[in-house]
């Protein structure tokens, strides 16, 4: 369900770590399935799918499956040409982080998770005391990654899967997924026909990748299955719940907040390399931007996630436990902000520089580039805004008198030409 780019896998993560598209995923499956899709040209065919089934069957056997379930997995699969088109034009990079919030955080969005805090409270307030995870935590995820409920996917699991593993781009994670896959069907816990997904192969209510069913889904309502697919979301939030618990949620604690910064305030300490306990951020003059003090949760870090003229945050650990499930710093404001509104919280307070856009991918390059040349950046040219690009841009900042918040902007690429 983020939602990085393309490599920054973490290990079982649920949403497909190898995409972490910024504007998370979910978001965007109303519109899978849908005529008017122009296909990108592909090598692929059906001739050539049922060619590589056929070679992966025996290696499926060796792995525990039944010949019976996997015939019957596969029969009717066929190559889908419209996963492949969305795996190589993923929409990564694509929306402003205001643009992301704006619909992930919509007041549609909270009203509707308002409805289903109503429909459902005694059951997630079970979830939450059993392991400890915020009901509005798990909320959000719901509604980030289908809408409560509403949009699950629109492809077959088994086809995209197979269609993703026979086009080679990433043969070795899908095979891996498609096994697990396979492993859920055997197992009795789901039908065929139920298990539809995202074309990334991500499923269910909460979108959990093969493999992190297998490793964490629970049978929270003791009905002998571990059921994310029904009309019943118990098990699908409660293994969401499961699943944050095993990557380290701390019970009773905060993800993070919103917080006005005092002025003069240094720049250098922000970003998640930098931590400090909340005493010391209150010290510095870093107030809650809703008013009131800072919460008691440990050691935090400030994220700007659109420089120094947009919002800030102070996050804490339990960020990092849902960056577990998508590590987009979008994605996990995204899960935060709907919670806190769910709950009752106000907007995000500061303003954010819409007028800004950004930057395209060959700008990213032609930005690591012109840092490298001027002596700001040592990493490789990749196009990928991580930590030692943020560093670089502050460093060229920092050197031409301007506040280093490492925003990677079109300003500031204009100011390298």
């Amino acid at each position: 369900m983020k939602r990085g780019a393309v490599g920054a896998m973490r290990a079982g993560a649920v949403v497909l770590g190898v995409v972490l598209a910024f504007f998370a995923a979910p978001l965007a499956q109303a519109q899978e399935g849908k005529g008017g899709v122009e296909l990108a040209e592909t090598a692929g065919t059906d001739a050539g799918l049922q060619a590589w089934i056929a070679g992966f069957r025996p290696r499926a056997l060796a792995m525990g499956i039944s010949e019976a379930t996997f015939d019957q997995a596969f029969r009717g699969v066929a190559f889908n040409a419209q996963v492949i088109d969305r795996d190589r034009h993923q929409a990564e990079f694509t929306k402003t982080i205001w643009a992301y919030l704006d619909i992930a955080t919509s007041d549609d969005r909270v009203n509707a998770g308002r409805k289903a805090l109503q429909a459902h409270g005694p059951l997630l307030q079970r979830i939450e005391d059993t392991y400890g995870v915020d009901k509005h935590i798990l909320l959000a995820v719901w509604g980030l990654e289908t809408s409560y409920g509403a949009v699950r996917g629109n492809y077959g699991l088994i086809e995209a899967l197979a269609s993703l593993a026979y086009d080679g781009r990433r043969r070795s994670f899908f095979e891996t997924e498609l096994l697990a896959a396979l492993k859920i069907v055997q197992s009795g816990d789901a039908r065929l026909e139920e298990m539809i997904c995202s074309w990334a192969g991500a499923t269910g209510h909460t979108q959990f990748m093969p493999s992190s069913y297998l490793a964490h889904a629970v049978d929270f309502n003791g009905d002998g299955r571990r059921d994310i697919w029904g009309d019943d979301p118990a098990d699908a939030l409660a293994s969401t719940a499961a699943y944050l618990r095993h990557f380290g949620w701390q019970a009773g604690q905060h993800w993070g907040l919103e917080v006005n910064l005092p002025a003069g305030f240094d720049y250098e300490l922000t970003g998640s390399f930098v931590k400090k306990p909340v005493a010391e951020w209150r010290a510095l003059g870093v107030r809650p931007a809703a008013g009131g003090d800072l919460p008691e949760d440990g050691a935090g870090s400030v994220l700007l996630p659109a420089g120094a003229r947009g919002a800030a945050f102070l996050v804490f650990h339990n960020f990092t436990a849902i960056e577990a499930y998508n590590p987009a710093d979008a994605y996990v404001i995204g899960v935060g902000h709907l919670a806190d509104r769910i709950a009752g919280g106000p907007p995000i307070q500061a303003a954010w520089p819409r007028e800004d856009r950004l930057l395209t991918p060959d700008e990213r390059l032609e930005l690591q580039a012109l840092l490298a040349r001027a002596g700001f950046y040592a990493d490789a040219v990749d196009g990928r805004i991580g930590p030692n690009t943020v560093a670089g841009v502050k460093a060229f900042q920092r050197a031409n008198g301007l506040v280093p918040d490492g925003y990677a902007s079109l300003d500031i690429l204009t100011r390298l030409r």
